[in-house]
């Protein structure tokens, strides 16, 4: 199975790995780790991209707006510039595949301008303007399922069947894309860990994850299948861990989600999840 991303290709014949990379001063893990002085530091930026690649990273993400939950909306502009010249520098410097996890018309047609060969949208293309502009790259897109927003999504989010219900919005999310010109072999799913679910509709969704690779009607092959739990809080309550203690239960979930279908882990911790994803390959595909 390959993506064709711009100018680069993408093979997830096997699982890769995501390197996260948010250039933002509020993100759960990483927030303001790339800012020296309160300003965005590009070199500083770009080392880590450089890191997570020798670590392994078959694409390093890139995003200027914190998603985390009760994050507060960042403007158009202060968007734009957090992560249109780190893109640029990437592409200029580096040998690497960027993806731009953003949901602003603006923002996504700006990363493509300056070499982003994937969009990654929490809001699955929600926004106005946010279809016709991811169709307007010929990029593949990466479609999230979140209930509510930032600010809300996880007071108290419910479900009568999580499963059904993600995957029921997925498959509209495809469809309004089929509608501007996004064929299903540009789509990636993602069910949203962490977005508006709690706990038991993160163990059901995980449980059930190979369903959603299979929704794609009318796909000649699986809709790939993008997977985030790194050091998030849904492990830290179910194993009573801080942030910097979560390690040992995000690569649990990272094998869990390949052997049940995900072709994408979007991660922290790039060279210890390949070396967990490689051990996973060499156990269940040992012909690969």
């Amino acid at each position: 199975m390959k993506i064709t991303c711009g100018k680069r290709s993408l093979d997830l014949t096997r699982p890769v790995v995501m390197g996260i990379l948010n250039t933002t001063p509020d993100s759960f893990s990483d927030g303001g780790s790339y800012f020296a002085s309160g300003a965005l530091d590009l070199d500083l930026a770009l080392r880590r991209a450089e890191q997570m690649l020798g670590e392994g990273a078959a694409i390093i993400d890139v995003g200027g707006e914190s998603t985390r939950p009760g994050a507060a909306p960042v403007s158009e502009q202060e968007e734009l510039e957090r992560v249109v010249p780190v893109v640029e520098a990437i592409n200029a410097n580096l040998d690497a595949l960027v993806s731009v996890d953003t949901s602003t018309p603006a923002v996504i047609s700006a990363a493509a301008a300056a070499g982003a060969g994937l969009i990654n949208d929490v809001r699955a293309l929600e926004r106005p303007g946010a279809l016709e502009a991811a169709a307007a790259t010929d990029l593949p897109v990466c479609l999230m399922h979140m209930q509510g927003q930032p600010g809300n999504m996880q007071r108290d989010p419910h479900y009568d069947d999580v499963v059904a219900e993600v995957g029921a919005y997925l498959l509209d999310r495809m469809e309004a894309c089929r509608a501007v010109g996004i064929d299903c072999e540009r789509i990636i799913f993602d069910p949203g860990f962490g977005f508006g679910k709690n706990d038991e509709h993160h163990l059901a969704l995980l449980r059930n994850l190979a369903f959603f690779g299979k929704l794609g009607n009318g796909s000649p092959s699986d809709i790939p299948l993008l997977v985030g739990v790194s050091r998030k809080s849904m492990v830290g309550r179910l194993l009573n861990r801080e942030v910097h203690e979560r390690l040992p239960g995000s690569l649990a979930l990272a094998m869990l989600a390949a052997q049940r279908g995900a072709r994408i882990l979007r991660v922290h911790d790039v060279a210890a999840t390949v070396d967990v994803l490689k051990m996973q390959q060499l156990v269940d595909n040992p012909s690969q």
